[in-house]
């Protein structure tokens, strides 16, 4: 797929920066309410921040920048996509509307719970290069195939209707999904805290030998 990419004449910092475009897109979708096209929408979208790294790498044209813009877009189009989904419901007069709004609120800042923790941990010295992103049950490409699925899910049940009383299932898909992503976004950040608390000791007990 890098390669494919790299046929284009496509930039990795280019392909960044329309992956964010499109979360855009999805963001605005979801905030219209058109659950189905707003998840294969992100998914596409997701693809292009799948592959940037690569395409850097593939090209030769990996750079400090590079990376620090990846991963400043790929925090900004996650955040973007949850305030979609809540501004889709917030919009209209939902009954049992607040509780979806808080959970995709509590999926939002748990997610950037589990990032903050990758950076920090490397800021100081822990963990660095990948080592730190394969810690933890919910990395972000875990995260957005959840999301995905809930927003697929719903446009396929017919949207979200009255979340105490829905209608064949109408906005659970999503409401699962975000809860999920908020439990497991935040058991994330708990194992990497124990992560790096672990490297730590060890440090602690190498440096007095």
């Amino acid at each position: 797929m890098a390669r494919v990419f790299a046929r284009t004449g496509l930039s990795p910092n280019a392909l960044t920066l329309i992956g964010f475009a499109i979360a855009i897109v999805g963001a605005g979708l979801a905030a219209a309410q058109i659950w189905l096209v707003a998840g294969l929408v992100v998914a596409f979208g997701a693809v292009f921040d799948l592959f940037d790294g690569a395409l850097a790498r593939a090209t030769g044209k990996t750079s400090k920048f590079g990376a620090f813009l990846d991963s400043t877009m790929d925090r900004a189009g996650e955040a973007v996509v949850y305030l979609g989904i809540a501004a889709g419901v917030g919009a209209h007069d939902i009954e049992g509307g607040q509780v979806f709004v808080l959970v995709a609120v509590a999926a939002m800042a748990a997610s950037f719970m589990v990032s903050y923790t990758r950076a920090k941990s490397e800021s100081l010295g822990f963990s660095s290069g990948t080592g730190m992103a394969n810690i933890g049950l919910a990395p972000r490409e875990i995260r957005m195939v959840i999301l995905v699925i809930g927003l697929i899910g719903t446009g396929i049940t017919g949207g979200i209707g009255s979340l105490f009383f829905p209608t064949s299932g109408q906005g659970l898909p999503l409401l699962v999904a975000l809860g999920l992503i908020a439990v497991l976004a935040t058991i994330t950040t708990i194992q990497r805290i124990y992560f790096v608390y672990r490297q730590s000791q060890s440090t602690k007990q190498e440096a007095q030998k």
